[in-house]
């Protein structure tokens, strides 16, 4: 028993110093840019020895990619957005307006970490071609979750008539994409709730036939 005890405390630990890891590489990574970031700051702000980053990520590239993959999903657990309950729950929505409050609300979650990396990410590999190596670019996964759900929309009673799965997929994929929400809240000064209640009501009156709330003002 005491065994089994010490590896729990050794695993939590370890869980603890790769979050403190990533959290100074997100910080770092924005801050200053990826290609200006060394692993030994990375190292400094988090405490830790840079061995143990290298230990860890193996190089700065992986670091990047697993702080991208954490960001999406929202911890360390390796399971997919689809695969996740909320994404779940929401496929399971009685009609189309019910699945489209949930699909929003979860994408907002994921915006809200992704968001504000995403620039760095695109500068970082423009100026790293093996970062983009690290992402399969023929499968945009962001793309496919918005396509999932659209298949699913579209049965759903509510749905407005001729409403395609492949026009809702295009216009979940448009509307919930980092560029629009960066627009509206960090460039326009919108508070998140105002940027979720706007996206809804948007989405909602291209894609559902009944009425649905007040535009958020």
């Amino acid at each position: 028993m005491s065994e089994v005890k010490g590896k729990d405390k050794r695993a939590s630990k370890a869980g603890e110093t790769r979050r403190r890891m990533l959290e100074a590489a997100r910080e770092l990574f924005v801050q200053r840019g990826y290609g200006a970031t060394a692993l030994q700051e990375i190292a400094d702000r988090a405490g830790v020895a840079v061995q143990t980053i290298y230990f860890t990520f193996g190089n700065k590239r992986t670091l990047l990619k697993e702080l991208v993959d954490v960001s999406i999903v929202g911890d360390h657990e390796p399971i997919a957005t689809m695969d996740r309950p909320w994404f779940h729950e929401a496929l399971a929505a009685e009609n189309a307006g019910a699945q489209l409050r949930l699909h929003v609300q979860g994408t907002r979650g994921i915006l809200e970490r992704i968001a504000p990396i995403i620039e760095m990410l695109r500068a970082a590999a423009a100026a790293d071609p093996g970062i983009a190596e690290l992402w399969d670019l023929d499968a945009d996964p962001r793309f496919a979750a918005h396509a999932a759900a659209a298949r699913a929309l579209v049965t759903k009673p509510g749905i407005r008539r001729g409403v395609t799965a492949e026009h809702a997929a295009d216009l979940l994929f448009g509307l919930l994409s980092p560029e629009l929400y960066l627009l509206f809240v960090r460039d326009r000064g919108w508070p998140i709730d105002r940027w979720e209640q706007w996206t809804w009501q948007t989405l909602h009156a291209q894609l559902c036939s009944e009425q649905g709330p007040p535009a958020a003002r």
